[in-house]
Order: structure tokens, then C-alpha cells, then sequence
């Protein structure tokens, strides 16, 4: 939390509220914050900052994480309708100007028409009866929604009726940023990000680590638990695997400052989010090809296509035993599309002109 966030918890929906509003009833933006993931955490507070910085009044309003449920119809029913709830308290607390909903599920059950952003719609990462209620629902939102703020270029065409919804949409990267100085010594091999093990294929890197890991390396998983990889049926590798659990922001960061490579298999990637953080602390990123609109994929490429492969293991030892010259320097240039100062220039020249058309910002 910045200095100036007043946070509060309303009584009557347990929603936590934060807002750089001046005691008025009137706030220029509210942003309805799902939060399921860390990586939706932070780019919803950058967001915010972004807004704030342009001179715009903003009230952010976060749901509370549901309990957790078998499928994905039903979570994405009750995340939905933790939104909804956050959306009122919000709205009951403040009169904003303009409502930006983040993510297209906490869009579903909305209790007023707003803007959306989101990384990908559910037409392309919930396929078959994993989005049987959210896939209509959600074209509908995306139709009476006032603007379209996809993360990427992919998210936007991944839309059915993509073509049409151009005019009403403003692509808005997520800021990725450096989290620091780079450490003194990158004293882990590898390291990786595996919230939904499934997803982020942690199988494959496993079996990619075992093939090619050699006796001093180390892998770091973080985002998920020794008892999460049980219920995954994920088998643990014996040697040179440390499992770190969920860890704070920070944490997670210094981690990557640390590693040499980021290594992932996605099954399906809809942003890589994870991957372009790891690419702003220096990291190569070892990869397979996904599909989703996949921002970090182009990229790696470009730096690097040995590191692209269905074989990661080839990718990995690569990566270890003989990397680029200059890697870091070049990605960090393939990066600045995403930086603070490109993100802050869409939002006051583009985003809020558009979010907000009335309004005069000093």
C-alpha cells in the first residue's frame, strides 16, 4: 500500500476498499479488482498508480477470495460473484465517474456497465464444458462494455467478433518493471513459476530437469506447495528440486534476481505475465511454444529462438552452458513497450480521455 491509501473494510460484504479519493461522493474511477492470482494483484495496483498519476481520482475495489471449488465453471461462478459483491461496495460507498472491471470474469455478474480489461477472453482459455455458462455471459459483457482494454494484440484477436470490437478497444500492457539491482551472484540454476501446475506444464519441466540437470544445479518451483504437486500427482524429482510455496512479491523477485533461467512449458499461455518479470530481473527464458496470446513468446524468440523449443531440455542446457552475449541488455530493450513511462503515456493520452471524455484533468 502506497502513502495516502486509506484502507477500509466494508461491514456489509467484508470487501476491502482502497482509495486516493478526497472525502467526496463522487470518485473518477473505480477499479473492481478480482485478485485470483498475484500477477492480477499487481497489475490492477499498477493500474491504479497509472490512473492516479494522470491526475484521475481512484477507488479500488477488491474482491474476497471465494473457497475453493472442483471445477472451473464453479469457480469462475463464485469469483464472479465475489466481484459482484466488491463492484457494490464500492459503488455504494462512492458515485465514480467510470468503472473499469479487471478481467472479463469479474465483468460476469456486474452490477454496472463499465470498461473491461483482460488478458484473454474465455472463448480461447475456457474451452468445452469448462466454460459452458461463461462463454455467452461474457460475449454479451464484451458487447455493452464501454471500452476493451486487452493486456495484448493476441487477446484482442482471440475475440469471436474481434473485428468489430477494435473500435471500442485500447490495448494496455501490464507495466513490467526491473524489481531491483541485479544480485552479486546467480547462484540458482533455474527457477519457475507454477500457480496452476497443470497449465504451466511443471510436469514437463520436470521431466526436462531430469533429463539434462546436472549435479550442482537446482531448480526453484515457487507459487505452489509440496502438497498442491500431491494433489496435482505431480512426482517431485529427488534431487536438485526446492519448492518454495506461495511468497510474497518481493520475495518471489529476489528469487529471479538470483536465477540464471526461467524455465516454462505452458500448455496454453494468456498473457506471461510471469515470464516478462523474469525477463526484466535478467533471467533467459527457456520456453515451449503455447497457444493463447502469448506476449512473452515473440520476444523470446527474438532473443534467443535456441530457447524456444518443444525440447526444453535442448533449450535449458543451452541457456546454462552457453548463453548470448548481451541477452539481458537486448531484453530489456524488447521490454520497453511495456514499461511505466509507455503504460503512463496510453493511460493519460488515450485511456482516460476515452474512460472519462467530460472530465477536464488538470
Amino acid at each position: 500500500m502506497t502513502d495516502g491509501d486509506t484502507t477500509g473494510v466494508l461491514a456489509e460484504t467484508g470487501s476491502p476498499v482502497r482509495s486516493h479519493a478526497t472525502a467526496t461522493d463522487t470518485v473518477d474511477v473505480l477499479v473492481v479488482s478480482l485478485g485470483s492470482t498475484g500477477g492480477l494483484r499487481v497489475a490492477d495496483d499498477e493500474l491504479a498508480e497509472s490512473l492516479r498519476r494522470a491526475g484521475a481520482s481512484v477507488t479500488v475495489a477488491v474482491a474476497v477470495p471465494p473457497r475453493p471449488l472442483r471445477t472451473l465453471a464453479l469457480t469462475d461462478l463464485s469469483w464472479a460473484l465475489a466481484a459482484r459483491r466488491a463492484a457494490r461496495a464500492g459503488l455504494a460507498r462512492q458515485t465514480p465517474r467510470a468503472v473499469i472491471y479487471s478481467s472479463t470474469t469479474a465483468a460476469l455478474l456486474w452490477p454496472r456497465a463499465g470498461a473491461i480489461r483482460f488478458d484473454a477472453p474465455s472463448a480461447g482459455n475456457r474451452p468445452g464444458r469448462h466454460g459452458c455458462w461463461q462463454r455467452p455471459l461474457e460475449r454479451r459483457r464484451l458487447r455493452q462494455a464501454s471500452l476493451l482494454l486487452p493486456y495484448s494484440d493476441g487477446a484482442l484477436r482471440e475475440l469471436r467478433d474481434g473485428a468489430p470490437q477494435a473500435d471500442r478497444a485500447l490495448v494496455l500492457p501490464v507495466t513490467i518493471r526491473a524489481s531491483g539491482a541485479p544480485a552479486a551472484c546467480r547462484d540458482i540454476a533455474a527457477i519457475t513459476y507454477a500457480a496452476n501446475p497443470a497449465k504451466k506444464g511443471l510436469d514437463r519441466v520436470f521431466d526436462a530437469w531430469r533429463r539434462v540437470r546436472r549435479p550442482s544445479e537446482e531448480l526453484v518451483v515457487a507459487g505452489v506447495t509440496l502438497e498442491d504437486l500431491e494433489r496435482s500427482g505431480l512426482e517431485l524429482p529427488t534431487e536438485g528440486v526446492r519448492v518454495t510455496g506461495m511468497l510474497a512479491p518481493g520475495e518471489y523477485r529476489s528469487l529471479l534476481r538470483r536465477a540464471r533461467v526461467f524455465a516454462c512449458a505452458p500448455r496454453r499461455e494468456d498473457y506471461g505475465q510471469a515470464q516478462l518479470e523474469a525477463l526484466a530481473d535478467g533471467c533467459l527464458l527457456v520456453t515451449t511454444p503455447a497457444p493463447g496470446p502469448y506476449a512473452a513468446l515473440p520476444i523470446a524468440r527474438e532473443l534467443d529462438s535456441r530457447l524456444v523449443s518443444e525440447d526444453l531440455g535442448a533449450g535449458l542446457r543451452a541457456a546454462l552452458d552457453d548463453p548470448v552475449p548481451g541477452y539481458a541488455t537486448r531484453a530489456r530493450e524488447a521490454l520497453r513497450p511495456f514499461s511505466r513511462e509507455t503504460v503512463d503515456r496510453l493511460v493519460a493520452e488515450e485511456l482516460l480521455p476515452r474512460l472519462l471524455p467530460d472530465r477536464l484533468l488538470s
